[in-house]
């Protein structure tokens, strides 16, 4: 079908070639003359593209994250159809490529339609029919038999819409539609019912092919779940260093001039290139790199803006100059000649206009009803003169040269025009999404103008208070206790963004007032030293010149992988001097092998396979005190920190010296994490006890997993008297035993403040059990215990629970492998109406049988006393079925070796009945595979839409048949919260399809 694929892809483009002698050609027009001319045409510079996988597969959960980053980068989307890279079992079905504006979207989809109609790519040889249709063209209520008809058929008489209808249906397996920039779309084409959103959730055309381009967060996935999400990161210093190569090709000395101030190459790292020179970072993005280029064409004084406005103003004054010398006008000394700066915030006007109606088009006409002095602004090239490719809607227009310049003109008119106008009335600003459509426009008004820069603040500090005001700094924080609700989960994700976007703002214009308006919108500054590597600029200059009374609420500094070595350079960096008051968290706590895997995964693996050896070496160490005491010399600048977590990060009783020595100046301190430590022992303790004293403000304290025995619990408890606010303790895996146990509950009753205890595996006995008990009781506030992995038996819960009417604040209690039978059960079952704020109950890996399991989850369903009180059954506000306990959000029953398929069925009709599960575990018992009958798969399936909140089943170790496992996984898929569902490769019905995005095999 050959000519089909040149009769279907149509569009003008400009291609730059290069000829043998070395020049190059600009070459405009029809993608398919162009072809036909000049055959294939090739590119040299490459961008990179990152894969983002939507969950770790089984193989990447192992692998190390270096070897996770190396899969992770593409070398075209032919990489994308190898199910080695991807992790499916079937060719993605939708594509969805996201980048920032300027960073190639367009061109690398034009590259991809080029290469696909000559059939040299992955997606040439799998598709005869290739359609390119960009959507800023697409009106509402058109089909896409019109669209295709409209911009990617030639005026052809024998064509129609019947036609086109007909050849898409009889070859739709080969049709590939690339869609450019869905964020252009219009709002009314968006919506619910419309071509493009049924195109993309599959009602239309299913078995075709989509990829489709778009800025970040522009909604996509309302109407679909990419198989394939793909971001273009922009240029590689490698590939920035080789384009400046063959844009200067005619002038190689600018070239390296260019190169050598703004790049370093290594010759000890195989020639590679870094750029040396953070403040003009943004050239990563393709757009702004021809942008600097042109300037350093011009003028090498104006590129070193550093910002994205002081690049655009310099571009539009070189613009400028340009036309005022080949028309013979006078350029001023300062500004624009006055005919040119009224033309440009006319046109900035009507750029507004369109952007707020998410167009990126003029209608010529419109535009000339305005007066406006079109044939200057065409001279001055911020604008071309282009005929529609519609056949629909055929007219004249001005087109932007990218839509970042649409975006920098309006943002000059808004700063002019705030000065009679207010930020609300001009730009509909109303919520914090509207902020992220418009943003690049608010940092552009923000560069322009300082007033503009402090109307725009405050109206996103106003924004800030009312959309945030719910969130506290230690809702960023991972909670070792409670599972973070949804709502503040998304609202969390949402102010990260926020913060980097109010941060930029900062960057395009650093002014002590705009300082202090930024400082009230963000209580919180959240950084990922990971994702930093070098400072950013913004964050400096807020340091550095933050007032005591403008300090955030909290600074949170995270880390999961980066060595120490990077982190210290980077702390040292941002926090040079004393920054007295400034509360921050620093957690360099690191990812090890161990714990890319989900915690249930390894327990499972534990137990299928108890001689497995995990590699616990952390990529991040702090076994050296040289180590240790630069970190502390750096601390010594943030005299308010709050947090230190530490935790695996290899510190050894030498290396912990200089840090506790430390604390002399962190007297505010109330986290320490030093988990994981597998090297402490009993002589870190020695040498962390004594320093206790300096931190008396300490309230949560971690050592599980340092190797403490019970001859270092003994020696540590004493010491532990000053922690009087103590509220967390954890010492779980630690062999302190009976007899240190004993050390502890002495002093346990005067921390009347703990809400959380864990005790997990210190191989606690029956007889521990009756010594903690009592020393327990008083703990009235407890919120969380955990005595998980220790065989206290049915005698040790009975104990346990003979108290648990004094812990009616417990919200989450751990049970896990403690051997406790369907007679444990039962004396827990008594007590749990006391608990009427329970959360989290796991019981899994235990002897239940399906009549404890049965009894248990019939309790739990019935509703607390709590809820009772809020929503009386005569109460008609009541929202949720009746009979339903609100409170509970996980419950673990998994990997108990006496339950049954039949008794699983019946808990899966009893489940509807805790409708704010937001994880459930209903594993079978090892490497044994549990049967669910199709009647039980069938009622979990009903019941997977009566858990409105769920977002993770797991279904280890489970077998069903292929009806069951298609009803449960159908549900699943569709399930608009679910975002993992665990379940045995060995279980799967043979011929089962296994696509589903939220299906992880194991």
């Amino acid at each position: 079908m050959g000519f089909s694929l040149k009769f279907y892809l149509q569009g003008k483009v400009t291609v730059q070639m290069k000829k043998e002698s070395g020049k190059t050609k600009t070459v405009s027009g029809d993608v398919v003359d162009i072809l036909q001319k000049y055959g294939t045409v090739e590119t040299d510079t490459k961008l990179q593209l990152v894969q983002i996988p939507k969950f770790k597969t089984k193989k990447e959960s192992i692998q190390s994250e270096a070897e996770r980053e190396k899969k992770q980068t593409l070398n075209s989307l032919g990489d994308l159809f190898n199910p080695d890279v991807t992790g499916l079992s079937t060719a993605p079905r939708c594509i969805l490529i996201e980048g920032e504006a300027g960073g190639g979207k367009t061109t690398f989809l034009s590259k991809e339609a080029l290469d696909a109609i000559s059939q040299k790519t992955e997606l040439g040889m799998r598709h005869n029919i290739v359609l390119f249709i960009r959507l800023r063209e697409v009106r509402e209520g058109e089909t896409i038999e019109e669209m295709v008809w409209d911009q990617c058929v030639p005026k052809r008489k024998v064509v129609t819409i019947e036609s086109i209808e007909t050849i898409l249906e009889q070859n739709e397996s080969h049709v590939l539609f690339l869609l450019d920039g869905y964020d252009e779309l219009r709002p009314e084409a968006r919506a619910a019912g419309q071509a493009i959103p049924r195109l993309l959730s599959g009602k239309l055309y299913p078995n075709s092919t989509i990829v489709i381009t778009s800025r970040p967060s522009a909604g996509v996935q309302q109407h679909t779940r990419p198989d394939c999400h793909v971001h273009i990161k922009g240029f590689s210093p490698e590939h920035m260093v080789k384009y400046v190569r063959k844009y200067f090709i005619s002038n190689p000395e600018l070239a390296e001039d260019f190169i050598g101030k703004y790049f370093a190459i290594s010759p000890f790292l195989n020639q590679k290139t870094f750029l040396n020179d953070q403040k003009l970072s943004l050239i990563q993005t393709p757009m702004f790199l021809m942008l600097v280029c042109v300037l350093w064409e011009e003028d090498q004084e104006m590129v070193s803006t550093g910002t994205m406005t002081g690049l655009y103003d310099n571009l539009l004054t070189c613009l400028v100059r340009k036309y005022c010398k080949r028309e013979g006008v006078d350029m001023p000394t300062e500004g624009l000649p006055t005919e040119v700066a009224e033309s440009l915030l006319q046109l900035g006007k009507l750029a507004l206009e369109a952007l707020l109606r998410n167009e990126a088009l003029l209608d010529i006409t419109e535009v000339e009803k305005e007066n406006v002095n079109c044939e200057l602004l065409l001279k001055l090239g911020v604008v071309s003169l282009e005929v529609s490719s519609s056949k629909l809607h055929p007219r004249k227009q001005l087109n932007f040269s990218h839509k970042t310049m649409q975006e920098f003109l309006a943002g000059r008119y808004v700063a002019h025009a705030l000065l009679n106008q207010g930020i609300v009335e001009l730009l509909q600003l109303t919520s914090i999404t509207k902020v992220f459509a418009l943003s690049n426009l608010l940092q552009f008004t923000c560069g322009c103008d300082s007033r503009a820069a402090q109307a725009v603040m405050e109206e996103l500090s106003n924004l800030s208070k009312k959309e945030f005001s719910h969130l506290q700094p230690d809702d960023f924080q991972e909670k070792h206790h409670l599972s973070v609700k949804p709502e503040f989960k998304e609202s969390g994700k949402t102010y990260r963004r926020f913060m980097w976007f109010c941060l930029d703002v900062l960057k395009e214009r650093k002014d002590p007032d705009l300082l202090q308006a930024v400082s009230k919108t963000l209580p919180v500054i959240i950084m990922d030293l990971q994702s930093l590597r070098k400072p950013h600029a913004a964050l400096k200059y807020y340091l550095e010149n933050i007032q005591s009374s403008q300090l955030p609420d909290r600074m949170i500094l995270e880390s999961s992988s980066v060595n120490v070595s990077e982190a210290l350079q980077y702390l040292e960096q941002i926090v040079p001097s004393p920054i007295p008051g400034l509360k921050v968290d620093l957690r360099l706590k690191y990812v090890t092998v161990n714990s890319l895997v989900p915690d249930e995964t390894v327990q499972h693996l534990q137990q299928c396979l108890p001689g497995l050896i995990v590699d616990l070496r952390p990529l991040g160490q702090f076994d050296s005190p040289n180590e240790t005491a630069r970190l502390v010399s750096v601390l010594k600048n943030v005299p308010g920190l709050r947090v230190l977590d530490l935790s695996r990060t290899r510190l050894t009783p030498s290396s912990l010296q200089p840090l506790v020595q430390g604390f002399s100046h962190m007297s505010l301190l109330e986290e320490l994490d030093l988990s994981y430590s597998y090297n402490l022992g009993d002589a870190g303790i020695e040498v962390l006890q004594v320093w206790l004293s300096s931190v008396p403000h300490l309230a949560v304290l971690r050592l599980g997993r340092v190797y403490m025995t019970a001859v270092g619990m003994s020696s540590l408890a004493p010491y532990m008297r000053l922690l009087l606010g103590l509220t967390e303790l954890d010492i779980s895996g630690n062999a302190v035993g009976d007899t240190g146990l004993e050390s502890l509950t002495t002093i346990l009753p005067i921390f009347t403040a703990m809400q959380v205890l864990g005790l997990c595996n210190i191989s606690i006995s029956p007889t521990g059990m009756h010594t903690l008990v009592p020393a327990l009781c008083q703990l009235t506030r407890l919120i969380k215990l955990d005595i998980s992995e220790n065989t206290i038996g049915d005698p040790g819960l009975e104990c346990l629970v003979a108290i648990l009417h004094h812990l009616t604040a417990m919200k989450v209690l751990v049970l896990s492998r403690t051997g406790i039978s369907d007679r444990g059960i039962s004396s827990l079952i008594k007590a749990l109406p006391h608990l009427v704020q329970l959360q989290v109950l796991d019981v899994s890996g235990n002897n239940i049988g399906d009549s404890g399991i049965v009894s248990l989850v019939q309790t739990l369903c019935q509703p607390s006393s709590l809820d009772m009180e809020q929503n009386p059954p005569g109460d008609k506000s009541l929202t949720t079925a009746p009979h339903c306990n609100t409170t509970l959000q996980e419950l673990h029953i998994g990997f108990n070796w006496r339950i049954t398929g039949a008794g699983l069925g019946r808990v899966a009709q009893l489940i509807s009945a805790l409708p704010a599960l937001t994880r459930l575990d209903m594993r079978g018992y090892g490497c044994t595979l549990t049967h669910l009958s199709d009647t039980a798969a069938i009622a979990l399936a009903k019941a997977l839409p009566r858990l409105p909140a769920l977002e993770v089943l797991g279904l280890w170790g489970i077998s069903m048949e292929p009806a069951g496992f298609w009803a449960v996984v159908q549900v699943a898929e569709e399930h608009p919260t679910l975002e993992r569902l665990w379940y045995s490769e060995a279980g799967v019905p043979e011929g089962a399809d296994t696509t589903a995005s939220c299906l992880v095999l194991w």
